[in-house]
């Protein structure tokens, strides 16, 4: 006789949200139909060797099955490592001591913020007017180190003039991203990675694909401004944000996301 108890279903239950996350990481690069394969094959190897008990064919399966963990990380390392660093990002302690703290310090840190995003904010809004091709990446908690290295270290005060000057048609500077961390831009024409996705309009060139690679890999915001229509883009946790309004665009840098 069968015996069903809690820990049974709560184990089916876990077991069903991680192949669902899965999916979902999934979903959102080529790696869809792979996934499926291996899916399958789990089930074939599962009713071969375990159900109908074939000797030879579900030995070659055993086999394949014992090395196939290997073959899982090489073949998924980009989404596996997606997936760990979403798991290190969800900081439990920080989410309560926020909680708790106090209202004054929040409308303190807001105020300095917005002291920050300022120049920012005025300077998309300037080369979006002039449609000056941009791209701004604002680092959150994730370390940006490897990005920032492959640019020119400035280490300079925010400043309006300074992110026009580097986004300048003429500028040496131009091409790539600017990172930024508090209130300091830290290097400019960074080399960022590009997403390979299959759901980036096609409109989007190859700014908006830099912006949603660094979105994907890291919590960093990033801001795109089109060279070729002016519009203001987000970017964050691997999403869009299109055609964004200045006080939408200002509520996201002092929050960090949106």
């Amino acid at each position: 006789m069968l015996q069903f108890s809690i820990k049974d279903f709560i184990d089916i239950l876990l077991t069903a949200l991680l192949l669902f996350y899965c999916y979902k990481v999934m979903s959102r690069t080529r790696s869809l139909r792979v996934f499926t394969g291996i899916f399958v094959f789990i089930i074939l190897w599962i009713l071969v060797s375990k159900v109908l008990k074939m000797k030879l064919l579900g030995s070659i399966m055993d086999q394949l099955v014992s090395v196939g963990a290997i073959a899982i990380f090489i073949l998924f390392s980009k989404e596996i490592r997606h997936f760990l660093y979403n798991i290190g990002t969800h900081n439990i302690l920080g989410r309560i001591v926020h909680y708790f703290r106090s209202t004054p310090a929040d409308e303190q840190t807001k105020r300095y913020r917005r002291e920050i995003v300022s120049p920012i904010v005025m300077a998309c809004l300037s080369m979006s007017r002039q449609k000056v091709g941009a791209l701004i990446v604002i680092r959150n908690e994730a370390p940006l180190g490897d990005f920032t290295s492959s640019g020119e270290r400035l280490d300079a005060k925010i400043s309006q003039r300074l992110i026009e000057n580097i986004f300048f048609k003429n500028s040496p500077l131009h091409d790539g991203a600017v990172i930024i961390r508090n209130d300091r831009i830290l290097s400019a024409a960074c080399i960022l990675p590009t997403s390979n996705d299959t759901d980036i309009p096609k409109e989007f060139g190859l700014r908006h694909r830099a912006a949603r690679g660094i979105s994907a890999d890291t919590d960093a915001l990033a801001i795109v401004v089109s060279e070729e229509t002016g519009h203001i883009t987000l970017a964050y946790k691997n999403r869009f944000l299109p055609n964004v309004s200045p006080d939408v665009l200002e509520k996201a840098l002092i929050e960090g996301k949106f």
